[in-house]
């Protein structure tokens, strides 16, 4: 099986998004028994992670170091797009814009306190595009 979709989703700016049911819904959809999804974020402001979906104080911690290892009162030289759009750049770059989760029995394999997280680094809401890769049986 080789399957690809796009997914999208709305964001609302400066949010980590659990997206984790959205792709285990596409493996189910498409009956995935084993294999490898991998996930490609098709943008540079925004990213990809696991995280732990128990704590939603874990996300509100990730995003406070974030914004403080990358503040938008930097001087930074790219600044044509706003004070928040470098920032999320450098946001991206110590984040993921792909990940690869594996399959087995139709399942995504994920730890018990794990989730798949869109990153929304930007002030305002975009739309945010995901390429799905399913390879495998």
């Amino acid at each position: 099986m080789n399957i690809i979709e796009q997914l999208s989703f709305k964001t609302d700016g400066y949010q980590i998004v659990n997206i984790t049911e959205n792709i285990q819904e596409l493996v189910q959809r498409h009956e995935f028994k084993k294999g490898l999804v991998n996930l490609s974020i098709l943008h540079t402001s925004a990213s990809l992670t696991v995280q732990e979906n128990a704590s939603k104080d874990v996300l509100k911690d990730i995003s406070a170091f974030l914004s403080n290892l990358a503040p938008e009162s930097a001087n930074y030289l790219h600044d044509v797009e706003g004070a928040d759009d470098m920032p999320a750049h450098l946001k991206t770059l110590i984040t993921n814009t792909n990940l690869t989760v594996s399959v087995v029995s139709n399942k995504l394999v994920l730890g018990v306190w794990q989730g798949i997280y869109l990153c929304e680094w930007r002030k305002f809401g975009r739309t945010r595009s995901i390429t799905v890769h399913l390879l495998g049986e």
